[in-house]
């Protein structure tokens, strides 16, 4: 099924392609240029100018232009493993392949590397960046929540001292200093608290609009706008934060959405069901996202890309080096950590009226059971299947259409039970 994509889809795709090359063009001509993880304070760099990759969504482009295989051929040819941490090692994999061969011409190589070191394997992939004598790179350390705030999405705005606790913010102050003494050393460029506070206030903004986009989608009934629609809209942007373009797109995006609300646009016009996607997004496979809606009238209506876009990165302060340090430190609490993580997807799935949850659960996600506990407690039956979200080789797709439409006919619409029976034996 295919459907018109947004405007504001288009334009962030049609921008991000204009700006890789410009980076590309960038480190031609020497500059430096960064690599860094989603978990990482990527704010510091845009304060001082220093263009970056975000890794994730460089696996993202590599695997949708079905480059994965590839790439992770790469890596076993070079003699380490290609089944731990895909997410993590494609795009390093990628690096290794011509540049005719690689997405966009490639990734021009990382004078900085940078990551929380969530696990030994993790640590490893980012240390062979290292190991090309060119790139260096900056690791944070992963810290552990010994408490866990009732409502951490109410309280962190503005009370992030309280939910996360002073030691943890205070180690990741400092290494946030320590990450801009090493840029300023080695890339030349100064830094300046005042440049990194407008950078804080673009990004607040920007998540106030995609706050109010999450929450319009989430009181219209049937959908207007389906996951596989909106994430461009919202992740590239992202990976913008603190430019007023990125600020911009936001705040069209919501009004593209208020626009198709007004009137009365429908994803599925016999909407029966609506989803939810919990995990990260199947980039070898994004039509997974629009299959079911003609034989079961099942919409996916939440992802957590926009979910975390709004709950997760607005942070007020006074310090903004101290307030960037409350965005990141508590972020795999926010999206895995048992006690934290269940209760905002509850929250988010009620609020969304969601009927049924397929649960995408990658083998370095810990804490997916008691997510799906949680969900099936309140009520909403979850599918769980196993997959890595960057590597086409880790699932059968039609095995994996398969057991999702299974799931609906037998616990989401059962109604249709018999009639997708009757299909699949024709």
């Amino acid at each position: 099924m295919t459907r018109k994509r947004l405007p504001s889809a288009l334009r962030a795709s049609a921008y991000q392609k204009q700006w890789f090359a410009g980076l590309q063009k960038a480190a031609a001509e020497g500059q430096p240029i960064a690599l860094v993880n989603a978990d990482a304070p990527q704010e510091i760099l845009r304060a001082m100018d220093i263009p970056y990759v975000v890794n994730q969504w460089w696996a993202s482009v590599v695997s949708a232009k079905r480059m994965a295989d590839r790439s992770l051929d790469a890596l076993r040819e070079r003699g380490f493993p290609d089944y731990s941490r895909q997410y993590d090692a494609v795009a390093f994999g990628a690096a290794q392949l011509p540049p005719e061969e690689a997405p966009w011409g490639g990734l021009p190589t990382p004078d900085f590397v940078i990551a929380e070191t969530s696990g030994d394997s993790a640590r490893k992939v980012f240390d062979l960046w290292a190991e090309t004598g060119r790139t260096e790179f900056f690791a944070f350390e992963r810290t552990s929540a010994v408490t866990v705030p009732s409502q951490w999405w109410e309280l962190v705005p503005h009370h992030w001292e309280e939910a996360f606790g002073p030691a943890r913010l205070d180690l990741m102050t400092a290494e946030n200093w320590e990450l801009v003494e090493l840029l300023e050393r080695r890339a030349g460029r100064k830094f300046e608290l005042e440049r990194l506070a407008s950078v804080m206030d673009l990004v607040n903004e920007q998540a106030e609009w995609n706050r109010r986009t999450r929450d319009l989608l989430a009181a219209t009934r049937p959908a207007p706008i389906g996951v596989h629609d909106i994430i461009n809209s919202v992740m590239i942007p992202q990976w913008h934060r603190g430019t007023e373009w990125a600020r911009d797109a936001a705040r069209t995006l919501y009004h593209e959405v208020r626009d198709a609300v007004d009137r009365g646009d429908a994803v599925c016009p016999g909407e029966k069901a609506r989803l939810m996607w919990i995990g990260r997004g199947l980039w070898f496979d994004m039509d997974i996202y629009s299959r079911f809606e003609r034989e079961f009238g099942a919409v996916f209506v939440w992802s957590m890309y926009l979910a975390l876009a709004a709950d997760g990165y607005v942070r007020y302060g006074e310090d903004p080096m101290r307030t960037l340090a409350a965005r990141f430190v508590g972020m795999t609490d926010q999206l895995y950590t048992p006690g934290w993580a269940e209760g905002w997807y509850v929250k988010e799935a009620l609020n969304h009226g969601v009927d049924g949850v397929i649960h995408l659960v990658a083998d370095d996600v810990p804490g997916a059971h008691f997510t799906t506990e949680a969900l099936e407690a309140a009520g909403i039956p979850v599918l769980e299947v196993r997959a890595n979200n960057a590597d086409p080789r880790s699932t059968d797709p039609a095995a994996f259409s398969a057991a999702i439409g299974d799931f609906l006919a037998a616990r989401v619409t059962p109604q249709d039970r018999v009639e997708h029976e009757e299909r699949i034996q024709s």
